[in-house]
């Protein structure tokens, strides 16, 4: 069961983000404000619910928060700050974007970066305890799943519309026979120390 709020009365957003362990394409954080008493029945931690009720729950979220945004972080960015940079640089961005000022941040985790003078606090899988991270968790998982699928139309043999940029065998053999493309993350082990990139 989600809680709806930490300490009533606050304004609270939760704060999470998609794609960490991704070879190809941008890390997306979403940034979440929810009205007090928010509900929905099939909110969860977005790794845990269907595509299907991920994006019915995302139009009720955006339809109804107080405020919502999304920011991003390029794969060059990854590459020139690392992952887990990247992942704080793209929350910021994301709460930068909102139309309303949080007095508290909850942050899906163990680490973050301090934001302006807004107070956080860390919450290790907050995305299955708080309401407001895991509707962050929801649309940070359906907006980059629209960046990758977006982007397959572009180069549909490493299959992004199924993987999402995940490191699964098709996409690491598209690498291999294909080499890497201008969204790969050249920082990270796009193969298997075995496998060589075509030259």
């Amino acid at each position: 069961m989600l809680v709806a709020q930490w300490v009533p009365g606050r304004v609270e957003c939760g704060c999470d983000e998609a794609g960490r362990g991704c070879l190809a394409g941008p890390v997306v954080a979403a940034a979440v404000i929810l009205p007090e008493g928010f509900f929905h029945p099939l909110l969860n931690d977005s790794k845990k619910m269907s595509e299907r009720h991920r994006n019915e729950v995302r139009v009720y979220i955006e339809q109804h928060a107080v405020s919502w945004a999304v920011g991003m972080a390029s794969p060059e960015e990854i590459d020139e700050i690392n992952i887990l940079n990247a992942s704080f640089l793209a929350m910021h961005r994301a709460v930068d974007a909102l139309n309303a000022q949080p007095d508290h941040l909850l942050v899906d985790g163990n680490r973050f970066k301090p934001y302006k003078k807004v107070p956080h606090t860390c919450v290790i899988k907050g995305d299955g305890k708080f309401a407001a991270i895991a509707a962050a968790s929801v649309l940070a998982k359906t907006h980059r799943d629209a960046c990758m699928q977006a982007l397959h139309a572009q180069y549909p043999d490493y299959r992004w519309a199924v993987n999402m940029g995940y490191p699964t065998a098709a996409h690491r053999e598209a690498i291999r026979r294909l080499g890497s493309t201008p969204h790969h993350r050249k920082s990270f082990t796009l193969l298997p120390p075995q496998l060589t990139l075509p030259l």
